[in-house]
């Protein structure tokens, strides 16, 4: 049995940060990236193939506040209703210490390093696994070189301070262009393949 792809996705700022100097809620140079075209299509993409979602305690709550509605709604755009609704009924991995149940249906908290559970997802079940906007879970992986894909969407400003994805003592790799996408506000779609 072929080893599921790990997948994960984020939006960052030309200086590398997925958020600003205010700290995580600080998303001033990328929230406004995040309804283009561009963006959209980037959903529709990330979970094409996934058939599981893996989360950060922070993502799993505040998703479950905003993306349930969007499915059901006749009036949002057909590429962020199809997300929703994947979201909603795809199987869900949540790592969390703090969680004690889960907070939505096909769902399971797991306390444990996402090394571990990621590894251990990769070696069951089939279809790619997403790492859904949760850099907490992506930075360990890449760590460990555990990342297949990369879909980052590349915001046109400099964020100046804020945590950064890619930090210093990553294991160097090579990646693989396999799709781009330029939007009218300068915002760019770039999927990356790890090369074998």
């Amino acid at each position: 049995m072929t080893p599921r792809k790990i997948t994960a996705n984020i939006s960052l700022t030309l200086d590398g940060r997925y958020n600003g100097p205010g700290g995580p809620g600080d998303l001033g140079a990328i929230v406004p990236y995040m309804s283009t075209e561009v963006s959209r299509n980037m959903l529709a993409r990330i979970h094409e193939h996934a058939t599981t979602a893996v989360l950060a305690r922070g993502n799993a709550t505040g998703f479950l506040g905003y993306w349930p509605p969007v499915g059901e709604d006749e009036n949002a755009d057909p590429r962020e209703r199809g997300y929703a609704k994947w979201l909603v009924d795809t199987e869900k991995v949540v790592l969390s210490s703090t969680l004690t149940e889960a907070p939505w249906e096909r769902t399971r908290v797991i306390d444990a390093p996402a090394v571990d559970v990621l590894t251990e997802l990769r070696a069951t079940g089939s279809g790619d696994i997403l790492v859904n906007t949760s850099p907490s879970i992506t930075k360990p992986l890449l760590a460990a070189d555990l990342i297949d894909r990369l879909y980052l969407i590349v915001c046109p400003e400099i964020a100046g301070g804020g945590q950064r994805l890619f930090d210093d003592g990553l294991p160097g790799s090579k990646w693989l262009l396999a799709h781009r996408e330029i939007g009218e506000l300068g915002e760019i779609a770039l999927v990356y393949d790890r090369a074998l």
